[in-house]
């Protein structure tokens, strides 16, 4: 119990003092990894994946953040030290004002997890996950957590209690589909009067999630690439290998079914398909029409089982309100088809319904865990409750220490100038407040472009994404048009999330070619201007000036990082990829021309993770060949040739030297290494950015210097 003193404008006298309760918890997610090293060699990037911290007072969220925001590795499996850092930021809170820790998986189940990782690597010391989270905390943060305030929660119940208390229902089915929890691969819970209590328990080996996962691997891609097979499903007939797949599973009674009890290997789906003429595809292999008849036929699947269900205990509860979360919940087109089916009156899908999202519901656990009510009936409206870009000021004078890479400008109306630009073909990105939680950009953090044209669509994936060209984009629309561009089931839905593929009208497919996708859908965000009036406005000024009061939305970033957190990986972004500009709060940024040259005044710094490596093998004549290597060093991580010049250069790297200073000893850099250097950057091996800024907000090296040669 914590004390506040009333106002004087109360009803009590002015130094009356009354008690109440104030909960403040923050709930993690993820491995247990430090940020420089994995906890065990060879950890698997699935192991513990999507790292998060979410900061929660008397059940309102006030704070979340995903690691690899921070950290910049895509679905990071890092304890979520950084995360955490930026909520207590965020908040204005130290570690002594928390007064509970949730941890998103129960402390037996992950010990035993632990101590298979430890007798496969049997150097490495045995501590478990209640010491490795107080060490995590005492290491990053000088946090000394006492073990009464950390609590281990269901994983299941976190994901279904983040998405059931932000739905703004009291009465709901509450579904959870994934990969696993710690004893199923999904929970059906019934919510009556804010309660969740278990109704259905999914064996481990349906897992739905690891049957998605499966197939996404025997296609080519990593993991974390589910949403590539949802995109290319709409190329492919589910026909074809309808029966491979229906000869996978069970439709049983009251809505069970059921797979063999090795579907949990991982090879699952791929020795079914391999039996059955269609061998796994390697990433380097072209995608085939088979590749998008398995991907169609799999997604079919996925609806089938889910939608069966769903269906029974939506009849059994009479719920006529559904909850939606887990890893699952994010196949858009899945939730589309259970909007259409018309189960239900109403669906709520979080934001952040992956494993991010159960920091949050590991807060609101650790609250009830110490007897707070958690239960709001507000409908959770904007996600953006991540880190802000800083004040205008701040912006300004970051973006200044960039001066010899890029032109900035303020302009009268930033709205109206956007509005016009992108109107004029421009592919912009748009830096925006605080920054989304979730694994979708919404409007915070985005690129934008003209919906219309479908050339923009192949332009963005090719020219600035750097992904595949089936990838489909979102369209952001205005509430006032949104039904008559999208064809809205009557089901009520929270489309402010990018949650949910519904039709795009017949008439309009055409007119929105670059956000209509071959099977004439679309995944649907509508910006309402209570929740982000910027936003709206721009949609609209677009409309003005176009006729068409939507635009093209994905995420900012390219192909080798996450979605960007900071002024700076903004920057960076529009310097590594081909955006026509960028927009960060009231400023419009362009590359100077010449930009290349000063890259010189930039100053490279190795991330956390990176390792340069010297390797030393045979030739054939039995000389000593070298080559030189840098090295992402975590789960899948990438690696890349360098030569050996600028390997050199990188191994002085001490992240104050500017990269001419650290030349001009060898005789400076020359259009190769930059051009060499600019590559490695474009794929994220270090960081380039301008030397320290001064408490004046002027770089001390590098900015004055550029300026000088203006």
């Amino acid at each position: 119990m914590k004390s506040a003193r009333l106002s004087p404008c109360s009803l009590y006298p002015p130094d009356f003092t009354v008690k109440f309760s104030v909960v403040l918890t923050i709930g993690l997610n993820g491995n247990f990894s430090p940020g420089n090293s994995d906890i065990v060699p060879g950890l698997r990037e699935y192991m513990y994946h999507d790292a998060a911290a979410a900061l929660v007072r008397d059940g309102v969220l006030l704070a979340a953040v995903e690691e690899e925001r921070i950290n910049r590795i895509k679905h990071t499996t890092k304890f979520p030290v950084n995360a955490l850092r930026a909520c207590l930021d965020i908040a204005d809170v130290s570690p002594a004002d928390i007064d509970a820790v949730g941890y998103y998986f129960p402390e037996q189940y992950l010990d035993f997890m632990l101590n298979g990782l430890y007798i496969d690597n049997p150097t490495v010391p045995a501590r478990y996950s209640r010491q490795l989270v107080k060490d995590r905390l005492s290491e990053g943060l000088g946090w000394d957590l006492p073990d009464d305030k950390l609590f281990f929660v269901s994983h299941h119940r976190a994901h279904a209690i983040s998405g059931f208390t932000r739905s703004g229902m009291e009465d709901a089915l509450v579904v959870v589909l994934d990969g696993m929890g710690e004893d199923s691969s999904g929970t059906v819970f019934g919510a009556v009067d804010g309660r969740l209590d278990v109704l259905s328990k999914l064996p481990m080996q349906n897992s739905l999630g690891l049957v998605y996962m499966g197939a996404t691997r025997h296609l080519g891609f990593r993991f974390g690439d589910e949403y590539k097979v949802m995109g290319l499903a709409p190329y492919g007939d589910p026909g074809v290998y309808r029966a491979v797949f229906e000869s996978m599973y069970a439709l049983g009674p009251d809505g069970d079914y059921a797979f063999p009890g090795h579907a949990l290997n991982m090879d699952y789906v791929g020795g079914v398909f391999f039996a059955h003429g269609l061998p796994p595809r390697r990433a380097t292999d072209p995608v085939e029409q088979r590749h998008k008849d398995f991907a169609a036929g799999l997604q079919e699947t996925l609806e089938r089982i889910v939608l069966h269900v769903m269906g029974h205990w939506g009849r059994t509860t009479r719920h006529t309100r559904l909850v939606f979360s887990g890893g699952v919940a994010h196949n858009c087109s899945l939730n589309g088809a259970v909007l259409r089916s018309g189960l239900f009156s109403e669906v709520f899908v979080h934001p952040a319904s992956h494993d991010a999202g159960t920091a949050e519901g590991a807060a609101l656990l650790a609250q009830e865990s110490l007897g707070a009510t958690v239960r709001l009936k507000e409908r959770l409206r904007s996600a953006s409750v991540g880190p802000a870009l800083g004040s205008t000021r701040a912006v300004e004078e970051k973006l200044a220490s960039w001066c010899g890479s890029v032109d900035v400008e303020r302009p009268a109306d930033v709205v109206e100038t956007t509005a016009r630009l992108l109107a004029d073909g421009a592919v912009v990105g748009w830096a925006q407040g605080r920054s989304e939680f979730g694994p979708r950009a919404l409007g915070n953090r985005s690129i934008l472009a003209d919906p219309r044209p479908a050339a923009n669509r192949t332009r963005i994936n090719a020219m600035i994404k750097k992904r595949e060209s089936f990838r489909p984009f979102a369209p952001m629309v205005v509430p006032e048009a949104a039904r008559t561009y999208f064809e809205l089931p009557d089901t009520a839905a929270n489309y402010d999330f990018m949650s949910f593929v519904v039709r795009v009208r017949p008439e309009h497919r055409e007119t929105l070619g670059a956000v209509t996708h071959v099977d004439g859908t679309a995944r649907i965000q509508i910006v309402d201007p209570e929740v982000d009036e910027r936003v709206h406005r721009l949609v609209t000024r677009f409309g003005a000036l176009t006729g068409t009061p939507v635009l093209l939305n994905t995420s900012m970033n390219n192909n080798a990082e996450p979605i960007v957190q900071s002024v700076e990986d903004a920057v960076t972004c529009l310097l590594t990829t081909e955006l026509d500009c960028l927009v960060v709060d009231d400023f419009v940024v362009r590359r100077r021309p010449g930009y290349m040259d000063a890259l010189d005044d930039l100053v490279p710094a190795l991330r956390p993770v990176t390792k340069l490596t010297r390797n030393t093998r045979a030739g054939r004549a039995g000389e000593n060949v070298v080559s030189h290597e840098i090295v992402l060093d975590y789960a899948g991580g990438p690696r890349a040739a360098v030569s050996p010049e600028l390997f050199a250069l990188l191994e002085q790297a001490d992240g104050v030297r500017t990269l001419g200073s650290l030349a001009s000893g060898t005789g400076g850099t020359t259009q190769r290494m930059r051009s060499e250097l600019h590559g490695l950057w474009q794929q994220r091996f270090f960081t380039l950015a301008p030397a320290a800024v001064s408490p004046t907000g002027h770089s001390r090296v590098g900015a004055a210097e550029a300026l000088a040669r203006r």
